[in-house]
């Protein structure tokens, strides 16, 4: 089937921005880039000129009526809704999926709409490394006191669950993470450079979200009465510490590709937290103040 396409694709013979295919950066359009850049040397270039030029133009968007951006909702009490606007400071990357492509390094997009998005997976994933970092269980610094050391541990069990392979029984976390959709598209180029003569060897091109634009961050803390660790955990204290993690990450890590060239880092804009009886928005350490009387409003878990 798939080879079906691209051979319809390429009988088309025609620019795909002026032929009959789907707008916006969805699969048609794309497809038919990766085709006609397939014709001879300039039809490449081409290809990819008319892809770029239509990318930074686009209206990158979801559909309002279909609810694909849905807000956490803390439907019980002792659950929260965790909210973090920022703006991105440098450009952010993560490399698409698809097996052609026009360009050699596209930005990961939505394959139905064409909008590019931070998987909930990766969020996952980054804020357990950061979480673990800032709490001193890995990096230069690790925790010496044992005591400490065992809460940090079970305050990332209770949040991110264990991982694959590290204990016999899997335990859910209490975070339900939610992708994070941007808006615009834009391209940079990284040149490396020779040892030898110092100069630029070959420019690569990249697709990514330029500095300047807007994204939110959501979460959804709904813990389990019965998990391992509950009862014992201090829950105010393990949600500061994950706020903490999350601002390490976004303003000093980065949570993009090409992160040691300062790609991915933002500006935290706004923090807001949402109970089942109240809601707190403000500064970080605003936030963290309010959450033992967001926790414990509309009743106990």
């Amino acid at each position: 089937m798939t080879f079906d396409l691209y051979a319809d694709l390429a009988a088309l013979q025609v620019c795909p921005k002026s032929g009959p295919l789907p707008c916006g950066l969805v699969s048609g359009f794309v497809d038919g880039c990766t085709a006609f850049s397939a014709w001879d040397g300039k039809g490449k270039n081409d290809a990819r000129n008319c892809y770029t030029k239509h990318a930074k133009s686009a209206d990158l968007r979801l559909e309002d009526a279909l609810a694909l951006d849905p807000e956490p909702q803390p439907l019980l009490p002792g659950w929260l809704a965790i909210k973090i606007t920022f703006t991105l400071t440098g450009p952010w990357y993560s490399k698409d999926d698809r097996p052609f492509h026009v360009l050699d390094n596209p930005l990961r997009k939505d394959r139905v709409f064409g909008v590019p998005f931070m998987a909930a997976a990766s969020w996952k994933g980054l804020l357990r490394w950061a979480m673990r970092m800032t709490m001193g269980l890995i990096g230069p610094e690790p925790v010496k006191d044992e005591r400490k050391r065992r809460e940090a541990e079970l305050a990332v069990l209770h949040l991110f669950g264990n991982e694959k392979g590290e204990r016999d029984l899997f335990q859910r976390g209490a975070l339900a993470f939610y992708p994070t959709w941007f808006s615009k598209i834009g391209f940079e180029v990284i040149n490396p450079h020779s040892r030898k003569t110092r100069a630029g060897t070959q420019p690569i091109p990249y697709e990514v979200v330029p500095a300047g634009t807007k994204g939110t961050l959501k979460l959804l803390y709904s813990p389990l009465p019965e998990a391992e660790g509950h009862a014992q955990l201090d829950r105010p204290a393990a949600i500061s510490q994950l706020l903490d993690a999350v601002w390490d990450l976004l303003t000093v890590y980065g949570f993009s590709a090409k992160r040691t060239a300062g790609w991915g880092a933002a500006t935290i804009t706004k923090v807001k937290v949402i109970g089942r009886a109240g809601e707190k928005e403000g500064s970080l350490e605003e936030v963290k103040a309010a959450l033992p009387t967001l926790l414990t409003s509309g009743g106990t878990p």
